[in-house]
């Protein structure tokens, strides 16, 4: 997998509603795992997005979430955050190392319940950023 940057949406729980319009317009796979599908414990987000992603035939990549217990306020405007992934070796490391200068860290960049090395920031300048290392298969 080479790194790949693209938008990631938060949704206030109708994240598959709308993943599933953009289906509807640019077609392509859609993938939608749910919370209770990786283990959350929390029955009332059991069947919530914990993450979705369109890949289209044009090379879009959009990916979504539905706002859960713990991962902040949701509020319309703010839904937007930059999601770099890849593989190891690829330097993402690094990249989270150096965004993370004057940064506010949101969730440490450390492994993950569903195995990938993952963090989340709002670097010095208000962007936010997922940065995700892909566990090896």
């Amino acid at each position: 997998m080479a790194s790949h940057l693209n938008p990631y949406l938060t949704f206030d729980g109708n994240a598959r509603e709308a993943m599933e319009f953009y289906h509807s317009i640019f077609g392509g796979d859609l993938k939608v795992n749910t919370f209770g599908e990786f283990g959350a414990p929390d029955p009332s987000i059991a069947d919530k997005v914990m993450h979705a992603m369109l890949t289209t035939s044009q090379g879009y990549v959009l990916m979504a979430s539905d706002t859960a217990p713990g991962m902040g306020t949701f509020t319309p405007g703010d839904t937007m955050t930059v999601s770099l992934s890849g593989d190891p070796g690829e330097g993402l490391e690094d990249v989270w190392e150096k965004l993370a200068d004057g940064a506010t860290i949101k969730l440490p960049f450390e492994k993950q319940m569903w195995g990938d090395l993952y963090g989340q920031l709002v670097d010095k300048y208000g962007v936010p950023w997922m940065i995700d290392v892909v566990a090896p298969q």
